[in-house]
C-alpha cells in the first residue's frame, strides 16, 4: 500500500526509478515534495538514504534535496524543478565531486562503524576494512559472485573469473588513498540539473571507499559531459594509471546490473572479470 506524509495531496505521479513508487505532493503547510515509497521498504531504508543526502552535503561541494520528511514506508524530500546541466553545471559537477571525496569518510565501509549489515537491494555486507582492496574484494565482488552464482546471473567460469580477480585484488586497486566520501550509485541518472542548470546528487548509496569508483560508474551509463572529468582532473588529478582501472571499478555496477537485470550485463559482467583474472 502506498503511504504518503499525513495530510499531503498529491499533485503527479512521477519516475521513481525501478523500484519505488514516487509522487509529486502538496505538504499540509503549502510545500512541494518528492516522495518516494515502497510497501516493502527494508527497516531503515529510507532512513539511511537521508542521512547520506546531508552527508554528502556537508561539505559545501554539491547540493542534495533537503530532507522533509523519514519514514519506514517513505522519504519526503523538497521538490527541485529540473532542467539540463549546462557547460558550468557540469564543471560545477566535476569540482564539486572531487572536493566531495576530498572530504573524506571514517574509514572503508559504512557511515556508522556499528551500521549492521544489508547494504542496497542485495543486502550487501558493508562493515568497515582496514583496507581498500580488502574491502572492494571482501564486501563488494566476492558477495555478488556468489549471490550471482546461486541466481545463475553468472555462469560458473564467470564466478570462477570474480574469485580470481579477488584474489589478485592487492596488485590491481592502484596506489592506496585515504576512503573517499562516496555517492555510491553514481550514475547519470542520480545526477538531477535544476532549472539553472546547476547539479544536484539524488538517490545515494553512500559509503566510505575509492574516489575512482564514483567516476568509473559515471562513465559507464553515459556521463553529462566529458567536462565533468576534466574539471575533476582540475581540482584533484587521479592517480597514474587510472585509466587501467575504469573497467575494474567498473565490474562492481555490471555484477548489479546482471543479477537485477540479466542481459547483455551478464557477457559484459563476465568479459571484464576475465580481463583482470589474470
Amino acid at each position: 500500500m502506498t503511504k504518503l506524509p499525513s495530510g499531503a495531496s498529491v499533485v503527479a505521479r512521477v519516475g521513481g526509478g525501478d523500484i519505488n513508487e514516487a509522487f509529486r505532493v502538496t505538504l499540509v503547510d503549502g510545500a512541494d515534495a518528492f516522495v518516494k515509497t515502497r510497501a516493502d521498504a527494508a527497516e531503515g531504508e529510507y532512513a539511511a538514504e537521508a542521512a547520506a543526502l546531508e552527508w554528502l552535503a556537508e561539505p559545501g561541494a554539491l547540493s542534495t534535496p533537503r530532507v522533509l520528511e523519514v519514514d519506514r514506508g517513505y522519504l519526503a524530500l523538497e521538490w527541485i524543478d529540473a532542467g539540463r546541466l549546462d557547460a558550468a553545471g557540469a564543471e560545477e559537477l566535476g569540482r564539486g565531486l572531487a572536493l566531495t571525496h576530498a572530504a573524506g569518510a571514517p574509514g572503508f565501509g559504512g557511515l556508522d562503524a556499528d551500521e549492521p549489515s544489508g547494504f542496497g537491494s542485495l543486502r550487501l555486507p558493508n562493515e568497515r576494512t582496514e583496507d581498500w582492496p580488502t574491502f572492494y574484494a571482501q564486501r563488494r565482488l566476492a558477495p555478488l559472485a556468489r549471490i550471482a552464482g546461486e541466481r545463475g546471473a553468472l555462469s560458473r567460469p564467470g564466478v570462477e573469473a570474480v574469485e580470481r580477480v579477488c584474489e589478485r585484488i592487492g596488485d590491481l586497486t592502484g596506489p592506496p588513498e585515504p576512503p573517499a566520501r562516496l555517492h555510491g550509485d553514481l550514475w547519470s541518472g542520480n545526477v538531477m540539473a535544476d532549472a539553472d542548470g546547476r547539479p544536484w546528487l539524488i538517490d545515494p548509496s553512500s559509503y566510505g571507499g575509492h574516489r575512482e569508483v564514483d567516476l568509473a560508474m559515471l562513465r559507464l551509463f553515459g556521463a553529462p559531459s566529458e567536462r565533468v572529468f576534466d574539471a575533476y582532473e582540475e581540482q584533484a588529478p587521479l592517480a597514474e594509471g587510472w585509466r587501467e582501472r575504469v573497467d575494474l571499478y567498473q565490474l562492481l555496477p555490471l555484477l548489479v546490473h546482471a543479477l537485477l537485470f540479466g542481459g547483455s550485463y551478464r557477457a559484459a559482467a563476465e568479459r571484464t572479470a576475465m580481463r583482470y583474472a589474470g
